[in-house]
């Protein structure tokens, strides 16, 4: 299939090209929504957009709905929920086909689902997945670099990302909503679109707040919120699904309610508990800014696991990664990620480039993992990141490698205790 498009690419001009995949993409989200009968025109749609905490931000969302009485299904990178079915997102997409969106969502709706939260993606928008979601109200986290390669520059995985507050633009339904982070630079190409509320949120407008390992709080609307997710990043994730379900007309106490309850999102600054001495926690943090955000939120000495995004892609925030670790952890093992037809040892050598000491590296993901908690010791932070809930490492030849790092690391984690009290 790659072989035919690039032939087809080398016969026909590539703007001519490019519009005419566009408009294929275009009729397919527009047949998906026609034959699904346009569900998302029967329910509330929040999108939430950026680069990081959006998968944290639907769930928080989602919490706090449920908590105001509705029936809510969840689409991002962790799960496929519908009212109280839950399964897991095994796709490697945030959004998939637009078939399956659409489907999902009506299956939603039969299943008497009353609200919508939708992770949405620039990768997404590139290919009109984003079309005909009917949107209420959209949330914008931040924007950092990132999928540079596939989308060709910063400006335009921007514009990509924008194209999905277009998106809100074009729905008939009313009021429409866009929340945006005010302390992004990219924040003002949000809150000029031309909707019916624009609504700003900043940490610094709802202080007092603070933050730490075990979580925090901040104000909102005179009344102190608490959430036990740790770090200044969860607080901002929380203020951020605060305002639009605000927005919305859930009242302030139920929101208060909602965050306070929601004390673990798989994948995301996932506490592992197993009477251990020390922290052992498993982060998706893929980006140098969210790993930065992660490592600041522990104190103790910080022994850290990580690789770089996948093989073949954002090769530029190898080396970067490599110096925000070092900066930030005692003791670090670069491991295995996704390295898909890339050498794994390339990979972890051009994050070492960016690194003045030479780290210890080990390329068995488990075995890393293993190390790490070997030589924690009391007050220590082992702070595992890069694959967050994915299910599989991806390897050469198309192939997928069944894994989970909780569970693993649950399972070298008892390993090593039972050593210990021997």
């Amino acid at each position: 299939m790659h072989g035919i498009k690039a032939g087809v690419a080398k016969i026909i001009p590539a703007p001519f090209y490019n519009g005419l995949l566009s408009t294929y993409h275009y009729v397919l989200a527009f047949l998906a929504a026609l034959w699904y009968g346009h569900p998302a025109r029967h329910m509330l749609v929040i999108g939430v957009t950026g680069t990081k905490g959006k998968t944290s931000v639907t769930e928080m969302v989602s919490a706090i709905l449920e908590e105001a009485g509705y029936t809510t299904c969840v689409m991002n990178s962790i799960r496929f929920k519908t009212s109280n079915s839950s399964e897991v997102n095994g796709t490697r997409m945030s959004m998939p086909g637009r078939f399956f969106i659409q489907s999902f969502l009506r299956a939603a709706l039969k299943a008497g689902c009353t609200a919508a939260v939708l992770e949405m993606t620039s990768e997404g928008a590139r290919q009109h997945r984003h079309r005909f979601l009917d949107l209420d109200a959209l949330v914008f986290t931040n924007l950092a670099p990132e999928h540079i390669e596939s989308h060709g520059s910063y400006e335009n995985y921007a514009d990509a990302k924008r194209a999905i507050g277009q998106e809100l633009v074009r729905s008939k339904k009313r009021p429409r909503i866009i929340v945006a982070n005010a302390d992004d630079k990219e924040s003002p190409r949000y809150l000029t679109l031309p909707v019916e509320h624009a609504l700003p949120f900043s940490l610094s407008a709802n202080m007092p707040a603070a933050a730490s390992e075990m979580g925090g709080y901040f104000t909102f609307d005179a009344a102190n919120v608490t959430t036990p997710l740790p770090g200044e990043f969860s607080l901002k994730n929380a203020l951020a699904a605060a305002t639009v379900t605000r927005a919305l007309g859930i009242p302030t106490p139920t929101i208060a309610v909602a965050l306070k309850k929601l004390s673990v999102i798989p994948g995301r600054a996932e506490r592992i508990e197993l009477g251990q001495p020390f922290t052992v926690v498993v982060d998706y943090a893929h980006t140098p800014d969210s790993l930065t955000a992660l490592y600041e939120s522990y104190g103790g000495k910080k022994i850290c696991v990580l690789s770089a995004t996948g093989g073949g892609r954002d090769a530029w925030k190898r080396p970067v990664m490599g110096a925000t670790a070092e900066k930030k952890c005692a003791e670090i093992i670069l491991t295995d990620e996704d390295p898909y037809d890339e050498d794994p040892q390339q990979i972890v050598d051009d994050i070492a480039h960016g690194m003045k000491k030479k780290p210890e590296i080990i390329l068995d993901r488990r075995a890393a993992i293993r190390r790490a908690l070997e030589i924690a010791s009391t007050g220590d932070a082992v702070l595992i990141t890069g694959k967050g809930t994915n299910h599989s490492i991806s390897v050469a030849g198309g192939k997928e490698i069944p894994w989970d790092d909780a569970s693993v690391v649950r399972e070298e984690l008892s390993s090593v205790l039972k050593a210990r009290a021997v």
